[in-house]
């Protein structure tokens, strides 16, 4: 084992910058580097490697250099330490823990920051652990105030962040809010009505806004996943959760609503019968077809006709996607027609469908099923064909999972054309 002689002692030198707040008054790594190799030139100290990284010291075990440095002193690779400060080292208890403990046991010789030295003494030990602790609790401190001004200012009326697609964030007086964007807010208001009084699908408003000019603020139009969760949020009719998840707080914005919260219910309660995100459909019949005309996937929508018992009645279409074709003549066809064209094909050619094992289980349950219920009431009734029979049920009479059940099971690809199906051919 080396001893503590000066001369005989190995140096790494190690900086580090974050990026993070707390750390923007802190020395560029580049300055760092410069200061202390001009301090070992001037003291003869002998550095056999540098290290250094742009990483956050706040969490133990996270910076891959540092641990890179603690492993070359187990390995006595060098025995000595020259940085800048303390609270380069650690501003955590971990790492602290872990200098230490090589301190302990002679393999951390020397640490020479740019103002002081510490050693394997008890008293410096000490004063590094002290000045450690200190950056340690700057931390915890900074976090709790800044904790504490978010929630002030959520407290207030106003979100933190960049403010949602519709307004803007201004800046007057030292304090900060949130106000209509003059170019969008219209918009994204017109959105909201289309989609919940006229019943437009997420596609659908697209389409419109695009045609309109919206854009995001890059100049971009806005993806349809950017409508959709425009479309289920809250802040558009006053109210907003920060920071968003289960059992956070809500809070009452300062802000001007752009929709009323009726609107925004109205709008939610438009989704169809999937209650998740906005826009997330279930619809019995995709991916079963492909157009006959281009040989594009067919897609389905949905559109809801205001009763007037104040209902909605949904209505799903299903119509080629016109990704290969964009110019594409085939007509939608709505689902209620496509069950009826649907149980035509199978029942004139079931013997040539292809079902899964799953599809063909629910088939022989009904079947069974169905003629014991026959046997029971004496009734007489073909059902040689148990996939036409089953079909029949499904289409006419059965719900929503049970039509997803069917589609899910046919395992022969078909095609629509001119409103006919037709098996796919290669």
């Amino acid at each position: 084992m080396l001893d503590s002689t000066e001369n005989q002692l190995k140096y790494c030198l190690y900086a580090r910058k974050s990026s993070e707040s707390d750390e923007r008054q802190a020395m560029s790594i580049d300055s760092q580097l410069a200061e202390m190799r001009a301090l070992a030139e001037n003291e003869g100290l002998n550095i056999v490697c540098e290290l250094q990284e742009s990483h956050s010291a706040k969490d133990s075990g996270q910076r891959p250099v540092y641990n890179k440095l603690l492993e070359g002193l187990r390995n006595e690779e060098y025995n000595a330490v020259l940085t800048w400060a303390p609270d380069r080292l650690s501003r955590n208890a971990g790492d602290l823990g872990s200098v230490v403990d090589l301190m302990d046991q002679k393999k951390l010789l020397h640490i020479r920051t740019f103002s002081q030295t510490f050693t394997n003494n008890p008293n410096e030990k000490f004063l590094l652990m002290i000045l450690c602790s200190q950056a340690k609790l700057e931390n915890d401190n900074k976090s709790i105030n800044v904790k504490r001004g978010i929630r002030s200012k959520c407290e207030m009326g106003w979100r933190p962040g960049v403010a949602p697609l519709g307004y803007m964030n201004r800046a007057f007086g030292g304090v900060n809010d949130i106000i209509p964007d003059p170019e969008r807010a219209d918009l994204i208001r017109e959105a909201f009505n289309k989609a919940g009084n006229e019943g437009y699908s997420g596609r659908k408003v697209k389409a419109w806004l695009d045609k309109e000019g919206l854009t995001n603020r890059s100049g971009k139009p806005i993806s349809l996943s950017q409508i959709l969760v425009i479309l289920s949020t809250p802040f558009y009719y006053g109210k907003f959760q920060y920071p968003e998840g289960p059992d956070q707080p809500w809070y009452q914005g300062a802000h001007k609503p752009l929709i009323s919260k009726e609107l925004y219910d109205l709008v939610q309660q438009t989704r169809g019968v999937n209650k998740g995100v906005w826009g997330s459909k279930t619809f019995a019949f995709r991916g079963l077809m492909s157009c006959g005309r281009c040989g594009a996937d067919i897609t389905a929508q949905e559109k809801f006709k205001k009763l007037k018992s104040g209902e909605y009645k949904r209505h799903v279409y299903y119509n080629c996607t016109r990704r290969k074709d964009p110019n594409c003549k085939e007509k939608y066809i709505n689902q209620t027609n496509l069950c009826i064209l649907l149980q035509e094909f199978i029942e004139v050619n079931h013997k040539k469908i292809k079902i899964s094992d799953k599809l063909r289980a629910r088939v022989e349950k009904h079947y069974y099923m169905t003629q014991s219920f026959m046997d029971h009431y004496k009734v007489e009734k073909d059902l040689s064909k148990p996939i036409v029979e089953y079909s029949r049920y499904v289409l006419s009479k059965g719900t929503e999972g049970e039509m997803l059940a069917l589609n899910n099971g046919i395992q022969t690809k078909l095609k629509i054309k001119n409103g006919e199906l037709k098996f796919m051919t290669k």
